[in-house]
């Protein structure tokens, strides 16, 4: 594989270069190449069927990349999870995927039945006799699993294949003005595939990537320090995460003298961002991006120019690369003509082969066109002048802060609580973007005297069933759920007594 290939030549060629720094930790090429290697043969060693998957369970500390490229060396892919997701629910993702290994990267305890788990820093890998390349992960064989949310309340595994993951990469190390050995950004956790957009770019172009904690982000101060010392040439992020830096009077130029590119993905990027942005940093070039995990990252780009920053009113998510076709189709699946709001459909080699053991899943999202894998949407867009513009979720499929979540997922948990007769979730919208989500719910009988105690109460029993960031942040109760004529939830009328 040509990304392997070419993180094997930089530890070759420039062994000292920093392939990986988080905190205090700094990674060489030549330690990642050496160690990953002797970890995939560690992982041979133990004999499991080719492509059963791995978890890789972690943040941001150097044996992440260590351990995914290990996994994929070896044969087999791996899942990306990260420790700010609830242990039940990473209990399921290792169930799910039928995983034959967990890789645990933290030095904490972790247990799980019927699965051993590793401690990657212990591990003695010096001895391990190394394999060769034919053993790496073939083009047509899943390179990564990453799982998103689920509308049935569990999660579902999206498979991306080495030669998925060459195409993305060949994009953005191509048609991105990215050169060689550049600093590039990692703010997004492993387990959003954002993150995959900073680390093997840098890998395949031999640069070194910058890991933002958890712990640094959630202290400005911190965060902001540790910022001006990155010397940070590439920024991806979501548009939310550096909207979440303005504030800050002082981020701006100055403090990031030589960065020359921003990307974004993951969500809308708002117009009175990108002029913000253009404003604090006039020496970068600021790129949009869009595309689901199950298209790899992204296929589409822009550069947002002073001339388009003009003359938009809603900024367009760009063209398609070039070995990706897009179409807008209506209800029925046919072809709309240009400028009329459609359903999205993804064809090419980035397209995913689908979600891990979900025949029915993969059979409703995805499918063949002309020879190469399609993949449906459910975004609302529409083209024009070959341009592609994005407009939300046709379903209850939503992205908040970068991530994606079925509303129906978060319902069905909050209708577990012994707390709770009825919920919906009701995004709350104030301009083009979701800014958070309100739990609308009827309250089963209880002893607590306050809301405010009832809503600390759900709130602890979700911590239990989902990450952070799918939790509401507003709760409102109410005495009933308005209904339909025909027997469905009125979603408008809800939406219209809750914001009364």
């Amino acid at each position: 594989m040509k990304l392997l290939t070419s993180i094997a030549q930089h530890a070759e060629r420039n062994p000292e270069q920093i392939a990986f720094r988080t905190g205090d930790q700094v990674l060489t090429y030549e330690l990642l190449w050496d160690r990953s290697r002797r970890l995939a043969s560690f992982i041979h060693a133990k004999q499991l069927k080719r492509q059963t998957p791995i978890v890789v369970y972690g943040h941001m500390d150097i044996d992440m990349p260590v351990s995914f490229l290990g996994c994929v060396q070896a044969g087999h892919p791996y899942i990306p999870v990260d420790t700010s997701i609830p242990i039940e629910r990473v209990r399921l993702i290792v169930e799910k995927s039928g995983a034959g290994l967990v890789l645990n990267t933290t030095g904490s305890m972790l247990d799980f039945e019927d699965v051993t788990v590793l401690d990657v820093q212990t591990l003695q890998l010096e001895q391990e006799e190394l394999i060769g390349d034919d053993y790496w992960v073939k083009p047509d064989e899943v390179f990564y699993i990453i799982y998103t949310s689920g509308s049935t309340g569990n999660p579902k595994g999206v498979q991306i294949t080495s030669s998925n993951l060459q195409s993305f990469t060949d994009w953005m190390v191509g048609d991105f003005p990215l050169g060689q050995g550049k600093v590039f950004l990692n703010q997004a956790p492993f387990s959003f595939d954002l993150s995959v957009m900073d680390l093997y770019p840098a890998l395949q172009s031999g640069g070194a990537i910058h890991a933002l904690e958890k712990e640094v982000m959630n202290k400005p101060k911190l965060m902001f320090e540790n910022l001006s010392r990155s010397g940070l040439q590439i920024w991806t992020s979501t548009p939310s995460f550096v909207q979440m830096c303005f504030p800050n009077p002082d981020f701006h130029q100055t403090m990031l003298p030589e960065l020359e590119v921003f990307l974004f993905c993951g969500e809308v990027l708002p117009l009175a961002v990108a002029k913000e942005l253009k404003e604090r940093f006039p020496g970068a070039r600021i790129f949009n991006t869009y595309g689901p995990t199950e298209a790899t990252v992204a296929v589409t780009s822009i550069e947002i120019t002073e001339a388009l920053l003009a003359q938009e009113k809603a900024l367009p998510v760009g063209y398609p690369k070039s070995d990706m076709r897009i179409l807008v189709v209506d209800e029925s699946g046919n072809p709309l003509p240009e400028g009329e709001k459609g359903e999205l459909i993804l064809i090419g080699p980035s397209v995913s082969k689908g979600y891990l053991d979900e025949p029915l899943l993969t059979e409703k999202a995805f499918g063949v066109i002309n020879g190469m894998n399609a993949y449906r949407t459910g975004d609302a867009g529409y083209m024009q002048d070959g341009l592609v513009y994005c407009q939300g979720r046709l379903d209850y499929q939503i992205k908040l802060h970068g991530y994606r979540m079925e509303l129906e997922e978060i319902e069905f948990h909050l209708n577990q609580s012994e707390y709770i007769k009825a919920a919906i979730i009701i995004p709350y919208v104030p301009n083009e973007e979701i800014e958070y989500l309100i739990a609308a719910v009827v309250p089963a009988e209880h002893s607590f005297e306050k809301e405010y105690q009832l809503t600390a109460a759900i709130r602890k029993d979700l911590a239990l069933r989902l990450p952070a960031y799918m939790i509401p942040r507003k709760f409102t109760y109410h005495t009933a759920i308005p209904m339909t004529i025909n027997g469905k939830v009125d979603r408008k009328k809800m939406k219209e007594e809750v914001f009364a």
